[in-house]
């Protein structure tokens, strides 16, 4: 039986030890932190095939140098002379452009689609519940150059196979009756479902320690040792842990973590807020995006949980106010009866979302060892993309064909 090690216990490090282990592996997960509250666990819980535009398209540079000035805005770049942020920005200046888009829109369709499908076929398999439904998602807009957008971006989408479909003020309200809208019109994204991360993975991290993976919490990988090209083992404060294949699937710290064996993965990590608001009456039963307001609003176990700000600079622990405070002011904009308080501080959470400078993942081989896989990179689809990921790196370190084409998402397309 071949052993993996996989650094990193992420929705994306915790689904390719599920597909390792369903192919045979017996593998170990090694993660920094308790596995209580990762990135993975605070976010939008949205399945999105529309989600096929990567985070480096035309007009987020003009449009992202517009919100710097704005402290609440959805999307921030902290100024610093940070040689590595400089870095990402020049890669992601020169990756914004309509060529990436038309490029990249095909590949993250495809990924999407996959993943969904897998979530679907994990449920049964695992047998437990974490709130997977197939409404689809709403994207609600309010003024005419964003439903100028939304028109061709539905466009884009039928042409790729997706369902999508313009709805009007009223169609929309027929959807769910009980709220009340001030818009001028939406997007129903038929393709896309959602569900509640927090079930999903402690439902997931039980179940593989179940079968027998072994978890190892607060065990950051300090020194990785290496052989030629085949990494060897990787070290921790008090341990060495040996295997035939290795997987860094890190998240934002994946940098620091490449950097054990020279290896340079462009990332940045983008910080996001969320908090959850109880709603007993259950009105809402398909999750938002506002358009404008770049806000995830999702219904979730009977709450509801808001999201958003993409704010790109190192990890810290502190929470920008200001940025909560756009979240909270931008909903009754387009949902009036949605009154919301500015949350206590103890009940927001943040996480920082892996960015890489062209808006893909890196999924695959890393190029320079034999036996050394690379999964992070994917920004705010990380949950959407995990089951997908991990499928497609069980396939890798299989030596089999993978599902898909991968090679737009090459961990080394920047060596």
């Amino acid at each position: 039986m071949s052993k993996a090690i996989i650094i990193g216990g992420g929705v994306i490090g915790l689904f390719s030890a599920y597909y390792l282990h369903k192919s045979g592996w017996e593998v170990d997960v090694l993660d920094r932190g308790d596995l209580s509250d990762n990135c993975s666990f605070g976010n939008a819980g949205m399945v999105t095939p529309s989600h096929f535009v990567p985070l480096a398209s035309p007009g987020m540079v003009e449009q992202g140098i517009r919100w710097m000035f704005n402290s609440k805005s959805p999307f921030y770049v902290k100024p610093s002379l940070n040689k590595d942020l400089l870095s990402w920005g020049l890669k992601f200046v020169k990756s914004a452009t309509k060529k990436h888009l038309e490029r990249s829109a095909g590949g993250l369709r495809d990924i999407s689609l996959l993943s969904r499908d897998l979530y679907h076929e994990f449920e049964k398999d695992a047998g437990f519940d974490f709130g997977l439904i197939d409404n689809g998602i709403l994207m609600l807009f309010k003024s005419p150059k964003v439903e100028e957008e939304e028109l061709h971006m539905v466009e884009k989408a039928t042409n790729l196979g997706l369902d999508a479909q313009y709805l009007t003020p009223d169609e929309c309200h027929k959807l769910q009756p009980g709220i009340e809208l001030d818009i001028l019109g939406a997007v129903h994204y038929h393709c896309d479902s959602h569900m509640y991360p927090n079930m999903l993975m402690k439902g997931l991290v039980k179940y593989l320690e179940a079968e027998g993976v072994g978890i190892h919490r607060n065990t950051e990988v300090t020194k990785i040792i290496h052989d030629g090209k085949n990494i060897t083992s990787v070290l921790t404060e008090d341990n060495e842990y040996t295997a035939d294949s290795y997987l860094i699937s890190g998240g934002s710290w994946s940098p620091g973590i490449a950097k054990l064996v020279g290896l340079k993965v462009p990332l940045m990590p983008g910080k996001g807020y969320s908090f959850m608001v109880h709603e007993p009456v259950k009105k809402m039963t398909i999750p938002s995006i506002l358009c404008e307001a770049r806000v995830a609003v999702t219904p979730m176990n009977g709450s509801i949980r808001f999201g958003g700000t993409m704010e790109i600079g190192k990890i810290n622990k502190q929470v920008n106010m200001n940025r909560v405070k756009g979240i909270v002011e931008s909903v009754p904009k387009y949902f009036p009866d949605f009154k919301l308080p500015v949350p206590d501080q103890k009940d927001i959470w943040f996480g920082f979302r892996p960015c890489s400078p062209d808006g893909l993942p890196y999924i695959g081989m890393s190029g320079k060892y034999n036996n050394l896989a690379i999964a992070t990179g994917h920004a705010m689809i990380g949950l959407a993309l995990g089951p997908a990921t991990g499928k497609l790196i069980a396939d890798a370190l299989n030596g089999q064909q993978p599902v898909m084409d991968i090679n737009m998402f090459s961990p080394f397309r920047y060596e």
